[in-house]
């Protein structure tokens, strides 16, 4: 199968998806599915693109076992979240604005839709790999792929457990990982996408994997991810996080600073 024919059909996935998500979120007034339901996408559609590229059995495997399996392992963590906690704080404020809002909500689910097919693209890129062998890149995407996901895991553990603890209600967590940067689990995400960048090479489509780590970078640092976060920390936690902002490194972990 062509890349554009598995473009589209990783993204009528999406919208199939995100449109059951949306009816959830309809039903249960919390929009923290669609989270939920961009991680499993992602993953399904590294499955995916795995199944249906013209690239050699190395890649493909390598491409379905760990683009499914992040995608499985944040999938997983988010529908904890969901089900154990209130609406992130995110998608509360925009209820406050929003209400019901039928059609407002299905365009924001099948946004995500869209920005699933959009980061698929690595995807397609390594699938598309000739390389048949084991070679210096290969072993470096997965070393980096490991890391990653074991550091972001690490990352959520860390504020998981931090977040469980009574005394710790209104208070910003600085443990572990979080001492050295306000946003670790995004840190560790956006490094993540480079594993592709690495097992696309060789592929001929292997400059749309650097797509990847540059849109997630732009998401993360301006669009949806570190603005509406702050926004909501400064909210929820005051003056606490405006200490911990002055002191903290935003996303590339770094040694903190003596607030003054």
């Amino acid at each position: 199968m062509s890349p554009w024919k598995q473009l589209l059909l990783v993204w009528a996935l999406a919208a199939i998806a995100q449109g059951i998500a949306w009816a959830r979120q309809q039903r249960t007034a919390n929009a923290g599915i669609v989270d939920v339901a961009w991680s499993f996408g992602l993953g399904a559609a590294a499955v995916v693109a795995a199944a249906t590229g013209a690239g050699a059995p190395l890649p493909r495997a390598l491409l379905a076992a760990l683009g499914g399996l992040w995608g499985l392992r944040l999938g997983l963590h988010l529908l904890r979240r969901v089900r154990g906690e209130a609406e992130d704080g995110r998608y509360a404020q925009l209820r406050k604005r929003w209400g019901a809002a039928p059609l407002k909500w299905l365009g924001m689910f099948q946004f995500q839709a869209l920005l699933v097919a959009l980061f698929s693209l690595p995807f397609l890129a390594v699938a598309a790999s000739p390389v048949e062998h084991w070679n210096a890149w290969t072993i470096a995407g997965i070393a980096v792929w490991l890391g990653s996901v074991v550091g972001e895991t690490l990352a959520d553990r860390q504020l998981a457990r931090f977040r469980a603890d009574p005394a710790n209600r209104g208070k910003t967590c600085r443990d572990g990982l979080w001492r050295w940067s306000r946003h670790p689990n995004y840190f560790f995400e956006w490094l993540h996408w480079f594993a592709y960048v690495l097992l696309a090479v060789g592929s001929p489509f292997a400059w749309l994997a650097w797509i990847g780590p540059l849109l997630m970078y732009v998401f993360l640092r301006w669009i949806s991810g570190i603005p509406f976060t702050e926004a909501q920390a400064l909210r929820s936690r005051g003056e606490d996080y405006a200490r911990y902002q002055r002191s903290t490194s935003m996303l590339f972990p770094w040694f903190p600073k003596e607030d003054r």
